[in-house]
C-alpha cells in the first residue's frame, strides 16, 4: 500500500438524496437497533415510542446519520427471514422519515429488496455489512438507485464469521478486497461510497486491534473510512467486563480511529463521540 495505490482523489462529501453532507469535519452515526437479540441490550428498541425517543435524543445531541438495523450481527446470531426483517426495519424508515424529515437515514442490510424497500420509504444510505457477499443484487441495486453505500469487509455470515479470520496479511488482503469491490461498484454507476473494515467481523480481538493502527492505509483508496467500534468485544473482552462498562474505552477508541483518519464514528452513545471529535479538532487545530 504505497503511493502508487492511491487511484481516488479523497472523496469529501455525500450526496444524500440531493442535500451534500460535507466530511471535511468527522460525523456520527448514531446506531437504533431493532433487534430483540443485539449485543448490547441498552440499545435495543422494542416499539414505536422508544423509537421515537431514542431518535429524538440522538439528533438532539447532534447525530449527523441514523443508522437503523433489523437483523442483529453480532458473531453467532441466528438468521432473520427477510419478512421479519421488512416488518421491523420498514416501518421504523417510514416513522422517522415523517417525524424527522430533515434527519440522515442509514439502513444496515444485505438484502437488495430490503435496501431498494427502505431507500422508497426515505431512507438516504444503504449499510451492508457483507459488501455484496451476501446477495449479488446488491451492488446493481445500489447503482440502479443512485445512493451512499456503505461497503464493509466481512467473510462468511454473522453466524459464521468468528471461524474464517485467518489472513496471510490482514491490512493488505482488506486493502485488495477494497479495490477490487470499488471497481466493481464505479462501474455500475455507484459515486458515494463509504470504508468500512469492519471491526469484530470475521477479526479476532489481536486483528481488531491491529486494523485500527493500520486504518490510515485505506484512506488512500480514495473514499471516507467508517469506524465501528463501539462497545464491541474488542473492548469488553480485553477489559474482563460487560458492552454496558465499555463506553470509556470505546471512546478511547474513537479518538484513535480519528487520528487514523475516520470520517464517521458508529456509535451507541452520540454525546461522548460528538465531544470526542471537539477534542481531536482541537488537537489537530494546535499541533
Amino acid at each position: 500500500m504505497t503511493h502508487k495505490d492511491t487511484f481516488f482523489t479523497q472523496k469529501r462529501s455525500l450526496n444524500l438524496g440531493g442535500r451534500l453532507m460535507d466530511l471535511t469535519q468527522p460525523k456520527v452515526m448514531g446506531i437504533l437497533n431493532l433487534t430483540p437479540d443485539s449485543f448490547y441490550g441498552g440499545s435495543r428498541l422494542a416499539d414505536e415510542t422508544q423509537i421515537l425517543a431514542r431518535a429524538e435524543e440522538m439528533l438532539a445531541q447532534g447525530a449527523d446519520f441514523l443508522d437503523l438495523g433489523a437483523y442483529s450481527t453480532r458473531p453467532g446470531a441466528e438468521e432473520v427471514s427477510a419478512e421479519e426483517e421488512e416488518e421491523r426495519l420498514i416501518p421504523a424508515v417510514e416513522l422517522l422519515s415523517k417525524t424527522f424529515p430533515q434527519a440522515f437515514l442509514s439502513v444496515d442490510t444485505f438484502r437488495a429488496a430490503v435496501a431498494e424497500k427502505a431507500i422508497g420509504s426515505g431512507a438516504h444510505i444503504i449499510n451492508d455489512v457483507s459488501g455484496g457477499t451476501l446477495d449479488k443484487k446488491m451492488f446493481a441495486t445500489v447503482g440502479r438507485l443512485g445512493v451512499p453505500y456503505v461497503l464493509m469487509h466481512m467473510r462468511g455470515t454473522p453466524k459464521t464469521m468468528s471461524k474464517l479470520n485467518q489472513y496471510q496479511n490482514l491490512a493488505q488482503e482488506l486493502y485488495s478486497y477494497f479495490a477490487e469491490k470499488i471497481q466493481e461498484l464505479k462501474s455500475l454507476g455507484v459515486k458515494d461510497l463509504i470504508i468500512d473494515p469492519g471491526f469484530g467481523f470475521a477479526k479476532n480481538i489481536d486483528q481488531n486491534y491491529h486494523l485500527l493502527n493500520h486504518l490510515a492505509h485505506f484512506k488512500s483508496l480514495g473514499h471516507p473510512l467508517l469506524a465501528g467500534l463501539s462497545r464491541k468485544s474488542m473492548i469488553w473482552k480485553t477489559l474482563n467486563c460487560q458492552p454496558s462498562e465499555a463506553l470509556n474505552a470505546t471512546t478511547a477508541l474513537n479518538m484513535v480511529a480519528l487520528q487514523h483518519g475516520a470520517s464517521i464514528l458508529r456509535v451507541h452513545d452520540v454525546k461522548e463521540a460528538k465531544e470526542c471529535i471537539t477534542i481531536f479538532n482541537k488537537l489537530k487545530n494546535n499541533c
